[in-house]
């Protein structure tokens, strides 16, 4: 019943965020609701097995991840959300920060997830992994010319590099877990010697970065991997054509590892139904949910029992960043306002 009455209000046009705002109704049926910015087909078919395994019924709210938080904010202790997920630590490290976020005591979670791909407070968990990688052209690129982020500043590479925005979340992400590792003036080094050697303002997202690479514009590009992964199973011929055509390079082997982020999960402070809230995160850490998340959507599962995508398994192990993701959320207004200055647009 509370779905038709979604899909009605919907029709007459009345924004998903205020009617998934129903909550559990006065039947006394249980259910929870999450506010959440992923939207993929595989997260709500996980949803509905849930539903169907456990009785509980998930109501999802989406938006983007700031216009989530906002939400949460201005709601207060009024607000029906359980949970929050987020396409990036980062930005749940921000809800955090604003007391958005409670702890959880779960020992399924610090089970199935590795330490350093949940909050050190343990207020989120991260559920799916994203690794950005250099993307390159063969016909004019040696894989023996490509070895670092850093390296991308060199003057061999001038006007040969895209990448999406410094406002983009993952690159602001992947800035600051280098001001995590490094000192800053390293960091803003390597920025503006970056920026030197754009082959084009940013703009797009990262499949746009890996089709200016396919067309000629840029010869390397930086994006997440699971993007390769859409386009290889993309019913655009095209796209599969690019995703064919590149190749994949993990930088930083045999330094400080290639930088991940991650999708997570946290229990809001005023939720509900906590118990109920915290049964659908240890099910989306299990094995099944991850199988789905890593055939589905091709991102790396945070579970270590479940494997990769065939695809993203083609390309080989990599070392990732030791760094606990928490550190994403320290960094990342550092980072910002740092691409900014060293004109990053």
């Amino acid at each position: 019943m509370k779905k038709l009455l979604l899909l009605g209000l919907m029709t007459l046009g009345i924004s998903v965020l205020s009617a998934c705002t129903l909550g559990t109704g006065n039947d006394g049926d249980r259910s929870i609701t999450i506010y959440s910015e992923r939207h993929y087909e595989s997260d709500q078919n996980l949803f509905d097995q849930f539903e169907e395994e456990t009785g509980v019924s998930v109501n999802v709210v989406k938006a983007s991840a700031d216009e989530l938080i906002t939400r949460l904010e201005q709601e207060g202790s009024d607000t029906e959300a359980d949970l929050l997920l987020i396409a990036d630590a980062g930005r749940l490290g921000r809800a955090k920060d604003m007391n958005l976020l409670q702890a959880v005591e779960s020992a399924l979670l610090e089970e199935r997830i590795p330490e350093i791909y949940r909050d050190i407070d343990d207020t989120w968990f991260g559920l799916t992994k994203r690794a950005r990688v250099i993307v390159y052209h063969p016909d004019r690129v040696s894989e023996s010319d490509l070895s670092t982020y850093e390296a991308l500043g060199e003057s061999m590479w001038e006007n040969r590099v895209v990448i999406r925005s410094s406002t983009n979340i993952y690159n602001q992400s992947m800035i600051a877990s280098m001001l995590a590792i490094h000192e800053e003036a390293y960091v803003r080094d390597f920025v503006s010697s970056l920026v030197g050697n754009f082959a084009r303002s940013p703009e797009g997202n990262d499949r746009d970065q890996a089709k200016a690479v396919m067309a000629g514009l840029a010869d390397v590009a930086i994006l997440n991997t699971y993007y390769m992964g859409k386009m290889a199973y993309s019913s655009d011929p095209f796209e599969v054509e690019v995703a064919e055509a590149l190749r994949v390079f993990f930088p930083n082997q045999e330094t400080t590892g290639t930088h991940v982020n991650v999708s997570a999960i946290g229990l809001t402070k005023h939720a509900k139904n906590v118990d109920d809230a915290i049964l659908l995160m240890e099910y989306l850490a299990g094995e099944e949910a991850q199988g789905v998340f890593a055939n589905a959507n091709y991102e790396y599962p945070v579970n270590e029992n479940v494997e990769a995508h065939e695809l993203l398994s083609s390309w080989g192990d990599f070392v990732a960043q030791d760094l606990s993701l928490t550190q994403l959320g320290v960094y990342a207004n550092e980072a910002a306002i740092l691409m900014d200055e060293e004109g990053w647009e």
